[in-house]
Parts: structure tokens; C-alpha cells; sequence
């Protein structure tokens, strides 16, 4: 599976200030861990947003998003955010502090 390169750049650049983010490469791309705790990641051209269950639904409103399924079954908590969502480096930013806020309050692992 080929992922966006040039999102992991972006994202890579948008996130350089933040302590604690580490990149692994998972599911043919890259994921980005925030403390141990999955936070964002690439599956294709798409960002995957770790947002949890509260902020779920509201979030699946927004345009160019969409539950994460990609094994056929959806992921309460996690969005597929399409690239017109990401155009911008505003947008991009806003979809990270989605995760960000979400995975800064997990435990640390």
C-alpha cells in the first residue's frame, strides 16, 4: 500500500515542536505516536485522526470526513480525514490538534 509521502513531509514539518512524537512506519505508511499512544498516521492519501468516542460523532459531521474502515468494519474514535480537508497548512494543523488534544490526555505508555 502506497501512502502520501508528501502529507508525511507536512505533518513531519507541522509537528516538529511537539515532545514526545515519534514516527513508526505501520500499515504501509507511517503513524505517529504521541507518548507511546497512536495519534495520527497516513493510510493512503488520507490523514487517520485518533479523535475518541466523545468527539466521534460531532467530528463525522465535517466535511471530508468519514469513519475509519478499512478492514470492513468501523473505528469508533478514529477518522479518515480526505485531502481537501488537508489543502491547507491551517487545515492540516487543525486535524493535528484534533489528535494531538486526544492522545496528550492519554497515559503515557
Amino acid at each position: 500500500m502506497v501512502h502520501d509521502a508528501q502529507l508525511a513531509a507536512r505533518i513531519t514539518a507541522a509537528t516538529k515542536s511537539w515532545r514526545g512524537l515519534a514516527p513508526r512506519k505501520m500499515f504501509g505508511g507511517t503513524a505517529w505516536f504521541l507518548h507511546g499512544n497512536m495519534c495520527v498516521g497516513i493510510w493512503r492519501d488520507s490523514l487517520v485522526v485518533r479523535c475518541g468516542s466523545a468527539a466521534w460523532p460531532a467530528l463525522l459531521k465535517k466535511r471530508h470526513v468519514r469513519e475509519m474502515d478499512i478492514t470492513g468494519r468501523s473505528m469508533q474514535g478514529w477518522l479518515l480525514v480526505d485531502a481537501p480537508a488537508l489543502r491547507t497548512s491551517a487545515g492540516l494543523r487543525s486535524w493535528l490538534g484534533v489528535a494531538r488534544k486526544f492522545a496528550g490526555g492519554l497515559p503515557p505508555k
